[in-house]
């Protein structure tokens, strides 16, 4: 019974991996066209952002791939500057998230045990707030802004990477490994180096890749509320909401900003649950 099982997951294990080569792929290939267009961007725009040459509500044309918004401009083109801001909201807030709360996760897995507790209980409660919501009040103090947006949604999504990477950190601190670096003089800052950082750095890896999707989707919420980058910054959520009282009468104003969103965000994460399969062999065995 035993060998017939064995050779069940031996024939199961090609398709197993087919499956998370498939996931990355998939998720490597829908970010890699939102990345596309925001380097294209950068060097080329089919109009200029401000310009409303066009006519009012326009359906898609050859002049226009997508259309025109209520104002006049071209959608793709708005579509294209949306792209480049989801990116360096995501990157900013992801890179800020990651500093933040690695250089605090690790404190809390050093400290003594009142100070780990301390900033247990802080971290506890910031994360039961929603994201959303802690970068509501930031930017209501800051100001509306890009860079208003990036500091709200990375120090909301701060202390989740910083309570993951306490995890992880006394996790690894209980190895053995661990006990013979110290034992060989190794001090604190290179154990963190050598040793803690490269061990928790593939978990924190996929969480920031989750975290990313996370980011986009918060800077999208933000601008559909009027928090976010203002105008002429062509934020896709700012889009969404500038689209919806159109809705009926131009759909693509508000289908391809959406389908914009969503297709960052999903394959982010598939990046993200590709790149899981790679670093966890649980997961790798149970599909």
């Amino acid at each position: 019974m035993s060998a017939v099982i064995e050779q069940e997951l031996e024939d199961a294990a090609p398709h197993r991996r087919i499956g998370r080569h498939a996931t990355l792929v998939l998720g490597l290939s829908l970010t890699g066209l939102v990345v596309l267009l925001a380097v294209v961007s950068l060097v080329w725009l089919p109009y200029p952002p401000s310009d409303i040459s066009g006519g009012r509500l326009e359906a898609p044309s050859a002049a226009h791939l997508l259309g025109t918004d209520k104002l006049g401009r071209d959608l793709f083109t708005q579509l294209m500057i949306g792209a480049r801001i989801a990116l360096l909201v995501g990157i900013g807030s992801v890179a800020l998230a990651a500093v933040l709360g690695v250089l605090i996760g690790l404190v809390a897995a050093f400290a003594r045990p009142w100070v780990d507790d301390s900033l247990s209980a802080t971290l506890d409660v910031v994360i039961a707030f929603p994201v959303l919501l802690l970068a509501m009040l930031v930017v209501a103090v800051q100001g509306a802004s890009l860079w208003s947006a990036i500091l709200a949604i990375g120090l909301a999504m701060s202390a989740v990477v910083a309570r993951l990477t306490r995890i992880l950190a006394r996790r690894v601190l209980q190895e053995q490994f661990i006990t013979a670096a110290r034992t060989s003089g190794t001090r604190w800052p290179g154990i963190v180096l050598f040793h803690v950082l490269p061990n928790i750095a593939p978990t924190l890896g996929v969480n920031l890749a989750l975290q990313f999707g996370a980011a986009v989707l918060a800077e999208a919420s933000l601008s559909y509320l009027g928090l976010g980058a203002p105008p002429p910054n062509a934020s896709w959520g700012r889009l969404l909401q500038e689209a919806q009282g159109t809705v009926l009468t131009a759909p693509v104003g508000a289908i391809a900003p959406g389908v914009a969103l969503v297709t960052l965000v999903l394959g982010v994460n598939f990046v993200a649950d590709g790149l899981r399969d790679f670093i966890d062999p649980t997961r790798r065995r149970q599909r």
